[in-house]
């Protein structure tokens, strides 16, 4: 094993399942120290357990980054527990329970809560965690984001489509923000992807296959398949890289 994170701390929320769960048992695996952000530290228990009983290095804390008081709850804890951050993963996002939708039938709460997390919340995991990056001259941001910004599907979920789109701005505007204090910010743009969220959306009108007939790779994207970019993007192997968004969509999205 290569153990490419070894002596790493990474934050990463919104990990007790999905892809969160994901990349925090990959980095695991490759040795990193991590700290997990959940709204609910019952459905994150599982992940925490499965991780020590793996050998992993793991904390918990309960915060929902809508709300900036949670958010600076991360920074500290992540102070308290381990002494330093080496890479943050901004992994939450509300993608479960959207459904297909016509353009104007979203509520403006719907609008609002969606960007309060995806977009905001960023914002403030950042404004908490990036700061102690700042202080030791280096460190791996890594946005979620989605393509679906880039793919006809942005005008049936319109509201979370615009919000991924912001998320690639703000990778940008943090790139170049931040990288002369030697800080890496880049981002993953995952497809349609069999999390447990996806899985549980009203998937009647064939969403699974139509994404697949949209990709060069005929066949449905995983977890599993982000895994490799977001290890690289984590280790000193990409650091000369900053202000890109990956696109990790079977080959949907070509720029």
């Amino acid at each position: 094993m290569s153990m490419v994170l070894k002596g790493k701390v990474a934050v990463i929320t919104g990990a007790s399942r999905g892809l969160g769960k994901a990349f925090a048992m990959k980095f695991a695996e490759e040795g990193a120290n991590l700290l997990l952000t959940t709204t609910s530290i019952e459905r994150a228990q599982g992940t925490v357990d499965e991780l020590k009983t793996k050998g992993g290095k793991v904390a918990v804390v309960e915060a929902d980054i809508a709300k900036e008081s949670d958010t600076k709850k991360i920074g500290e804890a992540v102070m308290e527990q381990y002494g330093k951050v080496d890479i943050l993963v901004n992994n939450a996002a509300i993608w479960g329970g959207l459904n297909i939708t016509p353009w104007d039938g979203w509520t403006n709460e719907q609008w609002d809560q969606i960007f309060d997390v995806n977009v905001r919340g960023t914002w403030q995991v950042c404004k908490s965690v990036v700061p102690i990056m700042v202080e030791a001259g280096k460190g791996k941001i890594i946005n979620i984001a989605s393509n679906v910004a880039q793919v006809p599907a942005a005008q049936v979920f319109l509201p979370y489509a615009c919000s991924e789109g912001a998320v690639y701005t703000f990778t940008h505007a943090m790139a170049r923000a931040r990288g002369p204090c030697g800080i890496n910010g880049n981002g993953i743009a995952p497809g349609y992807t069999t999390t447990e969220a996806s899985l549980n959306q009203d998937n009647s009108n064939g969403t699974f296959e139509l994404a697949a007939s949209e990709q060069s790779f005929k066949r449905r994207q995983n977890p599993e398949d982000l895994l490799g970019a977001a290890l690289f993007l984590a280790s000193v192997d990409s650091d000369f890289i900053t202000g890109q968004v990956l696109y990790v969509d079977g080959g949907t999205v070509m720029l």
